[in-house]
């Protein structure tokens, strides 16, 4: 282990399409890819993926956070506006707080990229001991969002009772104020 603890992430995948085999799900593997390069920390994945159904999706977060003891889930797909995207509700539904500043930023970083950003969604709550992330399903805009927001998601952890996670500065610098800081 190159720094820091074992941490537990939920990756969950929205889609009808992808749940039924229809489609290969890209979006999960690219985050999966992320966290893969960004973390320093021991870590594992547990990967899900459900039709985009909002008690499918309620069941498979509530699973992850209080079952499989993630301590990070990250969605992708059920973003945007079309009827069956209700990835945020779900989110929603099953978080005790919730964290605007993410969907804010989050949308902000894709507004560079693309003017639809706009139409976008995404959330982010915690449930207990979970931080629990919306992503669009675009692998291109997970990379983009990720680079950019992941900084604040271990100091995060830290403050809601989770493992002390740490990242590949070349990949991602986590930020910490100084007195959370481990050296």
């Amino acid at each position: 282990m190159v720094g820091g603890e074992f941490c537990r992430f939920g990756v969950l995948t929205a889609s009808d399409r992808a749940s039924s085999g229809d489609y290969e799900d890209l979006s999960g593997p690219a985050i999966e890819n992320f966290i893969n390069e960004a973390l320093a920390s021991q870590w594992e994945v547990i990967r899900v993926i459900v039709p985009d159904e909002k008690s499918e999706i309620e069941k498979a977060l509530c699973d992850l956070a209080d079952k499989q003891e993630c301590s990070v889930i990250v969605t992708t797909g059920g973003t945007g506006p079309a009827p069956r995207d209700v990835t945020p509700e779900a989110t929603e539904t099953v978080c005790d707080r919730m964290l605007p500043g993410f969907g804010e930023q989050m949308r902000n970083i894709s507004l560079k990229y693309v003017p639809t950003a706009t139409l976008s969604r995404q959330t982010a709550g915690i449930r207990g001991k979970s931080l629990i992330i919306n992503l669009p399903g675009s692998p291109r805009s997970i990379r983009e969002i990720l680079d950019e927001v992941f900084a604040a998601v271990p100091y995060c952890v830290d403050l809601i009772g989770g493992p002390y996670i740490t990242t590949h500065s070349e990949v991602v610098e986590s930020f910490r104020p100084v007195h959370a800081r481990r050296e």
